[in-house]
């Protein structure tokens, strides 16, 4: 074999351009769906339900009904375990306590907790809040990185290696590990942002220890910032905020994932770190940091927020795909299922006011309702389909969190520590009752060829 030439780093990103153009002209891959019904890209039927791949009792998204055979839109109803979202915060809020671990007890063992299973649990979370010795040094400080996500992914893999029983899919060694991971992902995130901070923006390092007696969204406030400080009100909507992201049934993206890894008898770490993954993309957990981006470029462009013709004229031109990303999408207005309404942004939104009249920020949050008032119309004018829109939870989450004073890089890993446990309890519904590997199928349209010798090609 013949020595290789000696090629230089601008030689080989040519090599590369050269490579992506051959692979766009020989792999484009052009079908009609209409050729086939029967391939379901996205998993989606035509009427854009979701294809049936299981049965869960952990979570239920309700939308629409089907009258007829046909989608009927309905307000939206988020359930857990049997029970409405809306009963669960209104039962929690009236006995003036924290939510996140109730419902974190309910999803992942699916019944309430008395008042002493309540506390054990509480108990046994901060008991796991601590992470494996010298985890922090040579998992997060030593291999620091831009984006929080990337390193949750990293941390939860590297948990495996300090678990003394990993690969044990037995209900009890699920539990414990689970319980774990929900106790130690706010931990992990808190220090991955710290380093980040120190390492990317040049600011001091501050590493702090959660402390005994306080909720999950105390600790993690007390955790990311410098002097620890929060107030009440800060709190107790980050609470909310962690109850309404927790789960979302078994269809979305990053729940789903974990299944699929789930249903192959992997371990538990490798299941939820395939769910941070599929999170972390700008389609799923990562829409509310484009909401937020096109939200500024709303603010920037419109010169009176509180003209209504003003704000639809600069609407019409994100539709047109003049503005912005030039997508055509206004973020944070549609969902896959809800239509008429999205019962985490009737919660969200309720609050939201109220902080934002409380932090001087009514103008925004006003700005914000108006875009959410008129999209559906001008969606319609531009596109000239009729489509019932409602805001989802998107649209208002990441205002919350700037009124808060919580940076854009926790926005989509704050949503993984309230969603690790939907993820955590589907995980372990797939692995006791699930069965079958999940293996659905793709229709190949390849022609077949026949092999060319070197010199023939």
């Amino acid at each position: 074999m013949q020595a290789l030439p000696s090629l230089t780093a601008t030689d080989n990103m040519d090599f590369i351009h050269t490579l992506c153009e051959n692979y766009e002209h020989d792999n484009a891959l052009s079908i009609d769906p209409r050729k086939n019904p029967n391939v379901k890209r996205g998993l989606r039927n035509e009427d854009g339900t979701g294809v049936m791949a299981g049965y869960t009792q952990v979570g239920n998204v309700q939308g629409y009904a089907m009258i007829d055979g046909e989608k009927a839109p309905m307000e939206g109803r988020l359930i857990y375990r049997g029970y409405d979202i809306m009963q669960l915060i209104s039962g929690f809020s009236r006995e003036n306590r924290f939510g996140f671990e109730e419902i974190a007890y309910l999803l992942l063992l699916g019944k309430l907790p008395n008042q002493e299973q309540y506390d054990r649990f509480r108990h046994l979370l901060f008991d796991s809040m601590t992470l494996p010795r010298n985890f922090t040094e040579d998992m997060i400080l030593k291999h620091p990185s831009r984006d929080i996500m990337n390193k949750l992914a990293r941390s939860v893999l590297s948990l495996y290696s300090s678990d003394p029983n990993p690969d044990d899919i037995s209900l009890e060694n699920m539990i414990r590990q689970c319980i774990e991971l929900i106790a130690r992902f706010p931990i992990m995130v808190a220090h991955a942002y710290a380093v980040k901070r120190h390492y990317f923006d040049n600011d001091s390092l501050y590493l702090h220890r959660p402390k005994e007696g306080l909720s999950i969204a105390e600790n993690f406030l007390r955790l990311i910032r410098p002097d620890m400080q929060y107030s009440e009100e800060e709190a107790r909507l980050l609470d909310l905020c962690l109850v309404i992201h927790a789960e979302h049934g078994g269809g979305n993206n990053s729940t789903f994932s974990c299944r699929v890894l789930s249903s192959t008898g992997t371990d538990t770490y490798s299941a939820i770190a395939a769910a941070v993954g599929s999170l972390k993309g700008p389609k799923h957990g990562g829409a509310n940091r484009q909401v937020m981006s096109q939200f500024e470029e709303i603010k920037a462009n419109v010169r009176h927020w509180d003209n209504d013709e003003e704000v639809a004229a600069f609407l019409r031109r994100i539709l047109n795909k003049e503005v912005c990303d030039h997508s055509g999408l206004i973020y944070g207005m549609g969902h896959a299922i809800y239509t008429k309404s999205d019962p985490r942004t009737l919660v969200l939104k309720r609050n939201a006011k109220a902080l934002a009249k409380a932090s001087g920020n009514l103008e925004e949050f006003e700005l914000m309702e108006s875009v959410e008032r008129l999209s559906p119309a001008l969606f319609a004018e531009v596109t000239g389909k009729e489509k019932i829109m409602c805001a989802n939870v998107d649209m208002y989450s990441g205002l919350v969190y700037q009124m808060m004073d919580i940076p854009p890089e926790l926005y989509t890993p704050m949503f993984a520590i309230a969603r690790v446990a939907g993820w955590c309890a589907h995980r372990i519904e797939e692995a006791m009752t699930g069965g079958r590997i999940i293996r659905p199928a793709y229709k190949a349209v390849a022609p077949m060829q026949q092999y060319t010798p070197m010199d023939a090609r």
